[in-house]
């Protein structure tokens, strides 16, 4: 008998950084398998523009991830006009310049551990303690491959990535008991917006690193998420999907 699989009816997702690139390709995603969602960003007229193109139910929320009071009034707000949220996904995310480590200053690394890392941190403690009284939640962080080995002139970037992953695996632990499963997705190098932060040279060291020869597309990463935040990833936690055209196979 055919079962309609990973469907997410009647649950409310919060994507982060969701108005452009792969993160409105997850809530584009999300909403198709019948979740509602909420396109979180700190540019709240791009989030409504990709509410727009996504329909489905999808609805705008400002949410600046390094701000703690912006984070809270975000997950107030869905959840004042859902009542619940049962997954989040933390994408938002930033590059940061590129450069070797001696011409980073302090500033710079600050900027992308605040959003990179920081962010994770905040929305994933904002919206924890509903899951677990629900005992139900799913939470999905964007991470990289750039975490696991570690990208040239990208201290900050490969730093937070990593440390990305690490929270995910302490986090699920704490959980796993309360029917929340939390997990990470590691890209390597897709074709979005951020990678106009990026020279060419260093967008072509990545690519070539990846046994496909090509950069991956939003909609793969979002095909990854997709199990990762549905009811069928059940006994799966703390673990680290790579989707890096053969880049990483540890």
């Amino acid at each position: 008998m055919y079962m309609d699989f990973l469907r997410l009816d009647g649950q409310t997702a919060v994507v982060t950084g969701a108005a452009t690139g792969i993160g409105e390709a997850i809530a584009m995603r999300l909403a198709q398998a019948g979740a509602v969602v909420a396109i979180a960003d700190r540019d709240l007229s791009a989030a409504e523009a990709a509410a727009a193109r996504i329909g489905l139910g999808s609805f705008a929320v400002v949410c600046d991830v390094t701000s703690e009071a912006s984070v809270a009034d975000a997950v107030a707000s869905v959840q004042s006009r859902t009542g619940r949220i049962d997954i989040l996904v933390n994408n938002a995310g930033i590059a940061g310049r590129s450069a070797p480590v001696w011409e980073v200053s302090l500033e710079e690394f600050q900027q992308v551990t605040a959003v990179n890392l920081n962010g994770v941190f905040l929305c994933s403690r904002a919206v924890i303690s509903g899951m677990r009284e629900r005992k139900y939640g799913r939470i999905v962080n964007i991470a990289s491959v750039a975490g696991k080995e570690g990208n040239p002139n990208m201290c900050a970037y490969s730093a937070t990535k990593a440390a990305v992953i690490g929270f995910t695996k302490s986090m699920a632990k704490e959980v796993a008991t309360d029917g929340v499963c939390v997990n990470a997705v590691s890209p390597a190098v897709v074709r979005t917006k951020i990678l106009e932060q990026l020279t060419q040279a260093q967008v072509d060291y990545m690519t070539a690193r990846i046994p496909m020869r090509r950069t991956g597309e939003p909609s793969e990463i979002a095909a990854v998420v997709h199990f990762l935040a549905s009811p069928d990833c059940s006994f799966v936690t703390g673990q680290t999907y790579d989707a890096s055209g053969g880049r990483c196979t540890y």
